[in-house]
C-alpha cells in the first residue's frame, strides 16, 4: 500500500468500526428504500455490507421511519450482519430523537446538517436537543454541511461584512469559507452542549470538483476533527464516477479524508451496491486500501479484432466478485492478488510477468496459443476451447497455494 502520511485526527469509535488517522479509510454508503419498508431496508443495507460497505447510513424523516429503525437493527444482528447503522436527519430530528428514545439508542451515529437545524438562531433549540440526545445515549455525531442547505444567516451576515471590505472577496470564496465556519462553529457548539472531540466527525459536501478540493483543503488545514469525503451529487453514470474520482483524489493523496462516500444516482431500479464497489475502487487504485483482486486488460485494437480477450477479462472479473466473499474469509491477503488479460504479443506477455497470474491471449493472425505467466514466469501455454475453464482453474490452485492455510509461498501446487 502506498505510504501516504495521513493528516493527524482524533480516531471516532462508531460502533464496531473506528475512524480516524490511525486507522484505514472506511467506506460508507447510504440506502434509497424507504426506512418506513424494514423488510426492504433490511434486505439493501446487507447487501450494502455484504458489498464492503463499512458504514450504513438510513433516512429518519418522520414517525414511520424512525419507529422502524429499532427493528432494522434487530433484523440485521438476526442475520448476522453488525454493520453500523446512521440516523440522517432533517429538520425534525430533535423530535423524532426525543420521541422515539430506542431508535436514538439503536442508531450508531447521528447525522445532522447544522443548516436544517437552525443552528445558531435565536430561541432555536433543536441542534442543542439533537446534541443531548447524542450526548445521553453516547454516540458519535456528523455535523455535514452541505452547501445546497447552508445556513443563510450565517451565508447573508458573511457576503454582508466582505461586502464592507474594501476589496471584497468573489461570491465563491465567501461562499466556501462560509461552509468551513459553518462546521466549525457547529462543532464547537457541540462541545458546549458536552458532546466529546472524539465524538465529532465534519463534513463540507459540494456537487463541484474544484470546490470539494478547496473546502476540504481549508477545513483539513483548521481543525483535527476527523472528516467525511464525497460531492454530495455526483451524478449518474460515467460522470459520477469521474467526477468523485477526480475530486476524491487529490485529497485523499494529500492525507485528507477518514471515510468516503461515492453518492452515484442509480438507474431506476439499479444496484445501489455500485456506489460502494466504486469507493473500493477509487481507494485500491490509489494504493490505500485492497479490497479485491485487480484484473489488468487491454482496451483491444486491430490487432485483436476477435472479442475472445473481452469474454475472457469479463468472465474472470464476474469470477472474482462471486468467489471473494468465500476467498476473503479463507485465504488472506487474497485481495492483494494481481491478474493480466491480454489480447496480442505485443504487451501481453509483458504485462502478464507484471502481475501475478496472467495470460496473452492471440490477437489476429497470431499463433492460437495463450502463454500463461506466474509470477513473472512462464508456466504454460493452452490451446483450444478449454482455455477459459483451464484458467480459472490455474487461479484457483494460485489462490490456494499462495494464500491458503500451510501455502508455500512462489510455488504453485496441484495444478494438473
Amino acid at each position: 500500500m502506498a505510504d501516504i502520511k495521513r493528516r493527524k485526527t482524533g480516531t471516532v469509535r462508531i460502533g464496531q468500526v473506528r475512524v480516524g488517522w490511525e486507522v484505514p479509510v472506511v467506506v460508507q454508503s447510504m440506502t434509497n428504500t424507504d426506512t418506513a419498508d424494514i423488510a426492504g431496508t433490511i434486505e439493501q443495507v446487507a447487501a450494502l455490507a455484504l458489498a464492503g460497505s463499512e458504514i450504513v447510513r438510513v433516512t429518519v424523516n418522520n414517525e414511520a421511519a424512525a419507529a422502524a429503525v429499532p427493528h432494522i437493527v434487530e433484523g440485521l444482528e438476526t442475520r448476522g450482519i453488525h454493520v453500523p447503522i446512521v440516523g440522517d436527519f432533517h429538520y425534525n430530528g430533535h423530535l423524532l430523537l426525543k420521541q422515539y428514545p430506542a431508535t436514538a439508542k439503536a442508531l450508531a451515529k447521528y447525522r445532522i446538517n447544522p443548516g436544517n437545524v437552525s443552528v445558531g438562531r435565536k430561541n432555536d433549540d433543536n441542534f442543542r436537543i439533537m446534541i443531548e440526545c447524542a450526548v445521553e445515549n453516547q454516540k458519535p455525531v456528523r455535523i455535514g454541511v452541505n452547501w445546497g442547505s447552508l445556513d443563510q444567516s450565517l451565508l447573508t451576515r458573511m457576503m454582508d461584512e466582505n461586502s464592507r471590505h474594501a476589496t471584497p472577496l468573489p461570491a465563491r470564496e465567501v461562499m466556501m469559507e462560509a461552509m468551513v465556519v459553518s462546521a466549525l462553529e457547529s462543532a464547537a457548539a457541540a462541545e458546549h452542549y458536552g458532546l466529546r472531540p472524539d465524538q465529532i466527525i465534519l463534513s463540507a459536501k459540494v456537487s463541484g470538483v474544484r470546490d470539494l478540493i478547496d473546502v476540504y483543503t481549508n477545513l483539513a488545514a483548521r481543525c483535527e476533527y476527523p472528516l467525511h469525503l464525497g460531492l454530495t451529487e455526483a451524478g449518474m453514470g460515467a460522470k459520477g464516477l469521474i467526477a468523485s474520482t477526480a475530486g476524491l483524489a487529490p485529497l485523499l493523496l494529500a492525507g485528507i479524508g477518514d471515510t468516503i462516500r461515492v453518492s452515484l444516482t442509480p438507474k431506476p431500479g439499479g444496484d445501489r451496491t455500485e456506489e460502494v464497489l466504486a469507493a473500493q475502487q477509487v481507494l485500491q487504485s490509489l494504493s490505500i486500501r485492497s479490497f479485491m483482486p485487480q484484473v489488468t486488460s487491454c482496451p483491444g485494437c486491430g490487432r485483436t479484432t476477435s472479442t475472445y480477450f473481452q469474454e475472457l477479462a469479463e468472465q474472470i472479473q464476474s469470477y472474482l466478485r462471486t468467489s471473494m466473499p468465500v476467498w476473503r474469509k479463507k485465504y488472506p491477503g487474497v485481495e492483494e492478488l494481481k491478474l493480466a488479460v491480454m489480447g496480442c504479443v505485443v504487451n501481453g506477455p509483458g504485462e502478464s510477468k507484471h502481475a501475478n497470474l496472467g495470460i496473452s491471449l492471440p490477437g489476429t493472425f497470431e499463433e492460437p496459443k495463450a502463454p500463461v505467466y506466474v509470477d513473472g514466469k512462464l508456466f504454460k501455454t493452452l490451446h483450444g476451447d478449454t482455455i477459459v475453464a483451464e484458467f480459472k482453474e490455474i487461479l484457483d490452485h494460485y489462490v490456494e497455494s499462495h494464500y491458503g492455510q500451510g501455502a508455500r509461498s512462489g510455488e504453485l501446487v496441484g495444478t494438473r
